[in-house]
């Protein structure tokens, strides 16, 4: 069952989604992080190449011929096929129809008041349905 993971109170997802990218590269995990759109997608996806000059984190977008080398993808749609199930980080505020096949789960949520909402209708929605959930509330994000 995948362990899932809420950090709200999020001034700027994709620069924390930078963050938690950068550690979870570090430690040899493989993610793939669920945007909101493409527009986002294209953001983060720029983000990771300035983010800091001598760390680059390899990513690539879903679908890529890269993909199954590459420990960081980025979708915005949750109907691809994706080569790896390890963690997924959603940024979108919509539940992935494909969190199911992760061993864990991480959702950002911002300080926006309609995200916040959204935010917690995913939690009740995994909560009802038996999910071991824990929340985090970020401080100085």
């Amino acid at each position: 069952m995948t362990n899932i993971d809420f950090r709200t109170g999020i001034p700027d997802k994709v620069d924390y989604a930078c963050r938690l990218l950068r550690k979870a590269y570090a430690s040899g995990a493989r993610v793939v992080v669920l945007t909101a759109d493409g527009r986002q997608q294209a953001q983060l996806d720029e983000a990771l190449w300035v983010q800091q000059e001598q760390e680059f984190i390899p990513h690539v977008e879903a679908g890529s011929p890269q993909a199954a080398q590459t420990p960081i993808i980025l979708t915005a749609r949750d109907d691809v096929e994706l080569p790896h199930h390890e963690v997924l980080v959603n940024l979108s505020d919509a539940t992935p129809g494909f969190f199911a096949r992760f061993e864990r789960m991480i959702e950002l949520v911002s300080t926006d008041e309609a995200d916040a909402a959204a935010g917690r209708e995913r939690y009740a929605f995994y909560k009802k349905r038996g999910y071991p959930l824990d929340h985090t509330p970020v401080k100085n994000a």
